[in-house]
């Protein structure tokens, strides 16, 4: 990877969860649960097209590597409520349960991929 390619995507993974931190409560806030329907849809749709989905996109996957927007979107946003003051001790068993989650998810897609 080029060094322009390594800059653009980590500003590819940092846009996701600075966009969920900054919109999606917001929207919440004014519209309810529908405005988290609204922002799931716009935030990750967006998102993904800006990072996937375009002709020439921000992220630069290359080799047998893959990462979900998801693994940006969770760690980003976990890492800014721990900045802020956040209680990291209550979302350990969100972590583990995330991590579990993730290892059978890639184990069933391996068995058939």
């Amino acid at each position: 990877m080029s060094t322009t390619q390594v800059i653009a995507t980590l500003v590819g993974g940092f846009v996701f969860p600075f966009v969920i931190r900054m919109i999606w409560g917001k929207m919440v806030d004014n519209w309810g649960p529908i405005g988290g329907w609204v922002a799931a849809a716009m935030i990750v749709g967006t998102v993904w097209a800006m990072n996937h989905g375009i002709p020439k996109p921000m992220i630069t996957q290359s080799g047998d590597v893959w990462i979900d927007m998801g693994l940006a979107a969770g760690v980003g946003v976990f890492v800014a409520s721990a900045v802020r003051g956040g209680k990291i001790n209550k979302a350990i068993p969100n972590i583990v349960a995330a991590l579990v989650g993730g290892v059978l998810a890639g184990f069933v897609l391996s068995c058939f991929l």
